[in-house]
């Protein structure tokens, strides 16, 4: 069973000197995790939280989750606190932890890393504004899609939520394979043993 509830926020040198006691759990996208996560994370993805809860509530130690920024990571704590389990976030994520200059792992054999979600969503968004401008020249009805994108980026800062990016999550390079969640289940199993 999981130990008595964490600082529900950790530094990135906080987290560095706790790393040997610490259950990593990266909740980001198996493509933004092969781009770089804090060593001997877990890649659980925030949507496969509640599958992992049986191995998260059996971890020993504390359970740290990650993301890039902090955001994803504090909805995945908020989550796990529903289900008894406490975890810490570390703040600012892994853009945080690289800007204290500490190393991010990355897998060897040439796996192709995803942009990150900020990133997706970024290009997803500008790549719908453009389209509906350059059909608005067409179809003045058309520029009612780049209305609706700025409405939901504006919807989406006032509420910290991102429709786009749970859409864009659903994609198959940011969907880890049964596989891999599997076998992360099974390491986070046989790490209590």
């Amino acid at each position: 069973m999981t130990s008595a509830a964490p600082n529900p926020d950790l530094t990135p040198d906080q987290a560095l000197a706790r790393l040997p006691l610490l259950t990593v759990v990266d909740v980001r996208t198996p493509g933004e995790y092969a781009a770089g996560h804090v060593p001997g994370a877990h890649n659980i993805p925030l949507d496969d939280l509640r599958r992992a809860l049986p191995a998260l509530r059996a971890t020993d130690g504390e359970l740290l989750l990650v993301c890039a920024s902090g955001a994803r990571a504090e909805r995945a704590r908020a989550a796990l606190a529903e289900h008894g389990v406490p975890a810490a976030t570390l703040i600012g994520g892994t853009r945080g932890w690289a800007g204290h200059g500490h190393a991010l792992d990355r897998p060897r054999g040439g796996s192709r890393a995803a942009w990150a979600m900020e990133r997706q969503v970024r290009f997803a968004a500008g790549a719908a504004v453009l389209v509906g401008l350059g059909l608005g020249l067409l179809h003045p009805a058309a520029l009612l899609l780049s209305a609706g994108v700025a409405g939901g980026l504006v919807f989406s800062a006032l509420t910290d939520t991102c429709g786009m990016a749970a859409v864009l999550s659903k994609l198959p390079h940011n969907r880890p394979r049964p596989a891999d969640l599997d076998a992360t289940l099974a390491k986070l199993g046989s790490a209590r043993s």
